[in-house]
């Protein structure tokens, strides 16, 4: 297999491959910019020396007389000053008279074919190939006392020795850029590493996983959660957060948005020294929450943002009332025990001492009326985990000193398709306990709780009437929505867990079945309530409330 180079390599790499390339293109063009600059100043120093020259005491005498030896004279110590590669002095004729290198040329043509100009009078540069090379070169005309051109005066610099003042201004300029080279080397190095340090020594490749795994677990997530960095701004919500708080925009159209611009949010919501909290109940866009909150640390100590999850309150309390009646049930068949190891002991101690008959008496007395109440519940519904339910719920509501009367009519043979066994006993389970408690909370004698269930008409009819304290009116409206409740709250209640949330539930339950529950005062007093449930039905019907 094939080993791939890591981010960190292939950035230092990449950095190091455009520092060349850069350095390259630099040297290229200051080397290009230094030649046309030698060029210039050369050629304009070659000028000023040919102008200079052509202006000497004597030169012009010794030049119209074709004094070859005086002119060597006078110009031989001008050479030896000059950093000029040579200087040459011809006459009208285009002859050499003087050649400070090559003193074999003289009264040979002088070569290169720009002579026409300054025999004209002018002073030129130009560059052309003379009797000892390619040279940079400036002639200027010699002028007699009449201000004729009588000679040519030529100063030039070889296009070899302009080459060696690049090549040593080239070497200079390589040895900074060399420096320079690994200056740039050691940084990218360093940039390179502090980068995939930030990046928390992960790949791009990787950071690219866990971006879209992050996603994906926030959209799963069925807690709310959202982020904001250190000024404030949102950067992460998830799909449940704006569900439960009802936010309408879309995560790109709230992102960078100050936090108290999104949500309604108490003042003191975040808090610098606050590192960490958990289980913290507040309030958000008016609805009551339970948050965790921590601290993004991008160094130790000091946070860089905040991470918050939360879940409605209500959840809690919800599946707070469904452990409520979890442990209601249990209560029952604890109370259906203790009073069949009474009647059992009784019997025991009866049978000890050989009274037959007394045994048999009792036994008689003792079944009489649950036995009654178990034939008929036997016999008219087909559900067992129903009638377990309706036989606890008759002897609790007995142990407490409330009968429950079963309405001769009941019958109950199959379950509408949209309502699941457990849901029907959250329903009758909820209701019923509703009624006990109300009878409870009379002022008169507790008067039976009578309960109808019907599977008749193609709807399943469940009534259930008590003559306990009432509803009163203003409650009504509201009594299916959680936390609403007409009982006194107790200071033992888990979050009001256990009033407000039992008919929420079991309307709830009602509802997706796509059945509906009335209310309605009883006579003389209490309550009366009445659930419809569809065998079929055809679409959601709500609620109703009278």
């Amino acid at each position: 297999m094939k080993r791939r180079l890591s981010f960190q390599v292939k950035l230092f790499l990449s950095l190091v491959l455009f520092s060349c390339l850069l350095l390259a293109l630099l040297g290229t063009i200051l080397f290009h910019f230094i030649d046309r600059q030698l060029h210039h100043d050369l050629g304009q120093r070659a000028r000023v020396q040919a102008s200079e020259i052509a202006l000497m005491p004597g030169l012009a005498e010794k030049v119209a007389r074709r004094d070859i030896a005086g002119i060597a004279a006078l110009i031989q110590p001008l050479r030896n000053q000059s950093d000029a590669s040579y200087i040459v002095i011809g006459d009208t004729q285009e002859h050499h008279l003087y050649h400070s290198e090559s003193p074999e040329r003289l009264n040979l043509p002088m070569i290169g074919g720009d002579n026409a100009e300054v025999l004209q009078g002018k002073t030129i540069i130009s560059v052309r190939k003379g009797g000892i090379g390619v040279s940079l070169r400036s002639k200027a005309p010699i002028l007699n006392a009449e201000h004729q051109v009588i000679g040519i005066v030529s100063v030039g610099y070889l296009t070899s020795y302009i080459a060696n003042i690049n090549v040593s201004l080239l070497w200079q300029a390589s040895l900074y850029g060399v420096a320079l080279l690994l200056l740039l080397f050691i940084f990218s190095w360093m940039f390179s590493r502090n980068l995939k340090k930030q990046m928390f020594w992960l790949e791009p490749k990787d950071i690219a996983l866990l971006v879209l795994q992050q996603k994906a677990l926030l959209e799963a997530m069925y807690e709310g959660v959202f982020a904001v960095n250190a000024e404030r701004q949102l950067i992460l919500i998830n799909r449940a957060a704006r569900e439960l708080l009802d936010i309408q925009q879309s995560e790109s159209e709230l992102l960078g948005k100050p936090l108290d611009a999104v949500l309604q949010i108490p003042a003191a919501f975040l808090r610098q020294h606050e590192v960490k909290t958990h289980d913290h109940v507040t309030v958000l866009n008016q609805r009551q929450v339970i948050v965790n909150r921590v601290a993004i640390e991008l160094e130790p100590g000091e946070p860089g943002g905040w991470v918050c999850s939360f879940r409605d309150k209500n959840d809690i309390n919800t599946l707070s009332s469904q452990l409520s009646q979890v442990k209601r049930y249990a209560d029952n068949l604890r109370i259906m025990r203790h009073e069949q190891l009474n009647w059992t002991a009784t019997l025991v101690g009866l049978l000890q001492m050989q009274r037959y008959d007394d045994a048999m008496r009792y036994i008689h007395a003792q079944s009489a009326g649950a036995q009654q109440v178990l034939d008929f519940v036997s016999a008219r519904f087909t559900s067992p985990a129903l009638c377990g339910l309706l036989l606890g719920k008759y002897v609790s509501a007995r142990e407490k000193g409330v009968e429950l009367k079963f309405d001769p009519a009941c019958q109950l043979s199959r379950i509408p398709a949209a309502l699941s066994e457990t849901a029907l006993m959250s329903v009758i389970g909820n209701l019923l306990d509703n009624a006990v408690d109300a009878t409870l909370n009379a002022t008169t004698p507790a008067a039976p709780i009578e309960l109808y269930i019907s599977g008749r008409n193609q709807e399943l009819l469940i009534e259930v009437a008590d003559q306990g304290c009432g509803i009163d009116d203003s409650i009504k409206p509201h009594l299916f929505e959680q936390g609403v409740t007409s009982k006194p709250s107790s200071e033992d209640d888990m979050f009001g867990a256990e009033h407000g949330i039992g008919l929420y539930l079991a309307a709830g339950y009602v509802q997706q079945a796509g059945g509906s529950i009335e209310i309605s005062d009883n006579s003389p007093q209490g309550t009366i309530f009445s659930v419809f449930i569809p065998f079929q039905p055809a679409a959601l019907t709500g609620l109703s409330h009278e």
